[in-house]
């Protein structure tokens, strides 16, 4: 296990440069108030909408260049009216804003969003999340799964039907760690957005459930896991105490069956009532997480409260 201690304090820093991608759904306005409550005075904000190209979105053979115009002004204008709305509740805070037409340039949605992040030089960029089954969690997907894995910063998605208040900064945040130095990392991040009335909680997640990709005896993986846990919540206080925080901590084990490491941190946070959830991005648990994808990822489809999704600058360029 890398030794995530050695991630200093000066080593990373509070959210300087946050880009906040809207459109005009709820999901987006949720997302805003979050973005202010957490950041308006502290850091500087720009606000961007994509618009589609026509020409992606309609069959040709059933467009005219009449009829494109016509969609791409309707566009257009949704995206500004989108902007206006979201500006109204930075209540006159200083906001850099832009509309990204796409019909003017190469590329799609998720492009957009990850050149503009760069090219801005944004630390944070933060999307609102519509949970859906079906056809439009894919429609949806095609989004934001790809700007997860792919975004070079870290990335805070705010549920449309949110159960904790995106009006007001956090009152229980929830660490979810798992022996990496990015989870750690993350959690010396994560803490920045605390005030000293803020209540604290790491967990490690010790997988119990039974996996096809499994190589070694199920015992085997728990005693090795537990060991894991401890030295890393060990690690976890020594971080809240070097900070001035208390905070509490503990070992979650998932079932036997029919469970994984994301529904048993979400299950953990919804019994706890935190009111965000901060995870890194890059840690890994040998081979078997390889085969069973990103536990971060995962874990954002199945949060019903703010995800903060940290990337460690200094870790994740090593």
């Amino acid at each position: 296990m890398a030794n995530p201690v050695d991630v200093e304090r000066n080593a990373v820093g509070a959210f300087q440069r946050v880009l906040l991608a809207v459109d005009g759904s709820e999901a987006s306005l949720h997302a805003a108030q979050y973005t202010n409550a957490l950041f308006n005075g502290r850091a500087a904000i720009a606000v961007v909408s994509v618009v589609q190209n026509p020409r992606t979105l309609f069959p040709l053979g059933a467009t005219t260049q009449a009829f494109l115009n016509a969609a791409r002004d309707e566009l257009l204008s949704d995206a500004r009216a989108a902007l206006q709305r979201i500006e109204s509740v930075f209540s006159g805070a200083a906001l850099e804003t832009d509309v990204i037409d796409l019909s003017r340039r190469d590329g799609d949605t998720v492009h957009a969003l990850l050149d503009t992040a760069a090219h801005w030089q944004a630390d944070l960029l933060v999307m609102g999340a519509r949970h859906h089954h079906g056809l439009l969690r894919w429609v949806e997907g095609a989004v934001s799964e790809p700007v997860t894995r792919r975004a070079d910063s870290s990335l805070l998605l705010v549920p449309e039907n949110s159960r904790a208040r995106t009006d007001a900064p956090p009152q229980r945040i929830l660490f979810a760690l798992d022996g990496s130095a990015h989870s750690l990392g993350a959690l010396r991040i994560g803490i920045q957005l605390a005030s000293a009335q803020t209540q604290l909680r790491a967990i490690y997640v010790v997988d119990r459930a039974v996996h096809l990709f499994d190589i070694a005896p199920v015992d085997m993986l728990e005693g090795g896991f537990l060991e894991e846990g401890r030295v890393t919540l060990d690690l976890a206080e020594r971080i809240f105490t070097s900070e001035g925080y208390s905070a509490e901590t503990a070992i979650v084990e998932t079932h036997r069956t029919g469970d994984d490491v994301p529904h048993a941190i979400v299950r953990d946070a919804e019994q706890w009532n935190a009111d965000l959830l901060v995870v890194g991005t890059h840690g890994r648990r040998g081979i078997a997480r390889w085969f069973l994808g990103s536990v971060a990822s995962r874990t954002l489809r199945l949060a019903d409260t703010p995800v903060l999704l940290v990337r460690v600058p200094e870790l994740t360029q090593s």
